[in-house]
């Protein structure tokens, strides 16, 4: 049986990063940037005001105070979309709302709270006063956004590789970019297999459960910023489960739950064996041992052959979910071209007695919590590989090394983070 870290490795030496594709921004949130990106105008494009107020000469406002107010005459009203075509002269100053050019001769904004002017900004400039008292000192540049100080023409402004989140859709959007060149997102296959399975809209016979692992499988393929393909539900029959996998010929990954343990109808593992390439079956993980790994046959979208990575994951619904977790998530980010591939981790405070009789390594179902400047982990309850609530309830997995045979109330344990606390359903 293969450690955590050698089936990882194996699972990570079989899987490069896709090709590009050019796609929408509004679509791009979670991929990688495939080129750098070159603004080829300044953002903002032209000093403009920070602050609702009184566009001026600094030199203006010299010595001006609540007691001893300069006054200055309003020559004109600017609102952001617009340009005056004033200058301000010495003396002078033009109302001026935020996010308007700044006029010819200002060097500062005065805001409104440092004025007489107490006016709702809606009336009309003729029906307002044409002088303005000025109760406060401004300095050059005092409440102006200045042109590219936020982004420079001709500069780098994001870089080759970048994950694309909302803050950088919104840059691309304000240097004008409607498209963005990205690695493209997988494309993973997802069939569960068993005699047991039902669809979930079908009536449930005696003996027979519901197919929740399609579900909380594609769940994670999306969340991970993939797209999943749904293949239903593969009988025990080996040409049905052959004729399903015919149907991923055209995907990246394919992942099939159930199949892969030591039954006489756990087909998946000798159907690779078979067809395509079995890398490796078997890891020394609780829950989630019989997961199998290799290769099937397929074809890319020029019809070109190419191999295909296959995992098989275990049929128990949170052995499923857990393997995914350690082993396919990984897998897809690198296709994505990401580099991170670590779950986020913390030490926490583990506040039950776990035992370790097996020699693998745990992955318990845990709600952590932050108290007093430490981490608590409290196992959901009932670990048992087909108990889903202990995922439902979790926001992470406490890691029981293969070599510890016991961790004690109180011990610390890494914890790999699933959510943060505000995401725990309790």
């Amino acid at each position: 049986m293969l450690s955590v870290e050698e089936a990882l490795q194996k699972i990570l030496a079989e899987v490069n990063v896709l090709e590009t594709e050019t796609v929408p921004i509004m679509e791009s949130l979670g991929q990688v940037l495939a080129e750098d990106i070159i603004s080829d105008i300044n953002v903002p494009p032209l000093d403009n005001s920070a602050m609702d107020g009184f566009a001026v000469r600094s030199d203006d406002t010299r010595g001006a105070s609540e007691k001893t107010p300069n006054i200055l005459k309003v020559i004109d009203t600017v609102l952001a979309g617009g340009m005056s075509r004033k200058e301000v002269a010495p003396g002078t100053a033009i109302r001026i709302m935020t996010g308007a050019p700044i006029p010819t001769g200002a060097d500062s904004v005065v805001q409104f709270e440092d004025t007489d002017d107490q006016k709702p900004k809606d009336i009309p400039a003729k029906q307002r006063a044409n002088e303005v008292a000025v109760f406060s000192e401004t300095r050059p540049d005092q409440n102006i956004r200045l042109a590219g100080e936020d982004i420079s023409r001709g500069k780098i402004v994001l870089r080759k590789d970048t994950v694309i989140r909302p803050a950088e859709m919104g840059m691309m959007a304000a240097m004008g970019h409607s498209r963005v060149k990205v690695i493209r997102r997988p494309v993973v296959a997802v069939l569960s297999t068993g005699n047991e399975l039902v669809e979930v809209d079908k009536p449930l016979p005696e003996g027979k459960i519901h197919d929740s692992n399609a579900y909380s499988v594609a769940g994670l393929v999306k969340r991970y910023g993939c797209i999943p393909k749904m293949l239903g539900i593969a009988r025990d029959d080996e040409k049905e489960l052959v004729k399903k996998l015919q149907q991923a010929q055209d995907t990246d990954m394919v992942l099939t739950t159930g199949g892969v343990s030591m039954g006489d109808y756990d087909m998946v593992k000798d159907i690779l064996a078979r067809d395509g390439e079995m890398v490796f079956w078997k890891v020394r993980v609780k829950p989630g041992k019989p997961l199998a790994f290799g290769k099937i046959k397929g074809r890319d979208k020029n019809g070109k052959a190419k191999s295909i990575p296959h995992l098989g994951l275990p049929g128990n619904a949170t052995s499923c979910m857990v393997s995914f977790e350690i082993f396919v998530r990984p897998a897809l980010l690198k296709m994505m071209g990401k580099k991170n591939l670590v779950k986020p981790s913390v030490e926490a405070i583990i506040e039950n007695t776990v035992k370790n009789d097996a020699g693998r390594r745990i992955y318990d179902r845990a709600i952590v919590r932050k108290r007093n400047g430490h981490y608590y982990a409290r196992l959901t309850g009932p670990q048992g590989s087909g108990i889903l609530t202990s995922m439902s309830l979790a926001n992470g997995l406490v890691v029981i090394p293969e070599e510890k045979d016991k961790v004690n109330e109180g011990d610390i344990v890494q914890t790999l983070m699933l959510d943060w606390n505000e995401e725990v359903n309790i």
